[in-house]
């Protein structure tokens, strides 16, 4: 598999509800899956919208990086029990062994690129 191009009609997407016992239900899109990666580091891309209100719940990961990039919206990412104010630009990331969760906690939608490698 030497190059890819998906459009948004060959991405997956669908509500997600309480993700990592969160609260409320989050608009998933699944960009790159590993069907389409084919074995590579890189295991997931996705395109998440968070409505006012809704979070996705602190969670650990035992052995793969998680990136987070702020599209549009206010939050607060919880990274290791710290709480961070996250706006559009910003970034954070969790390495094995961390944890974080995202909250909404702004007037409009949340959205945000998350990707994982391992």
């Amino acid at each position: 598999m030497p190059t890819l191009h998906k459009s948004p009609a060959d991405m997956p997407s669908r509500p997600l509800a309480h993700c990592h016992d969160g609260v409320g239900e989050i608009a998933w899109i699944g960009v790159l899956g590993k069907g389409d990666l084919g074995g590579r580091h890189l295991r997931f891309l996705h395109d998440d919208v968070l409505p006012p209100g809704t979070s996705i719940g602190v969670h650990r990961h035992a052995d793969d990086e998680e990136y987070y990039y702020i599209l549009s919206g206010q939050g607060i990412m919880t990274l290791d029990g710290e709480r961070h104010p996250v706006g559009p630009g910003d970034v954070t990331a969790v390495f094995p062994g961390g944890e974080h969760g995202l909250e909404n906690t702004g007037d409009g939608e949340l959205r945000v690129i998350v990707f994982a490698v391992s």
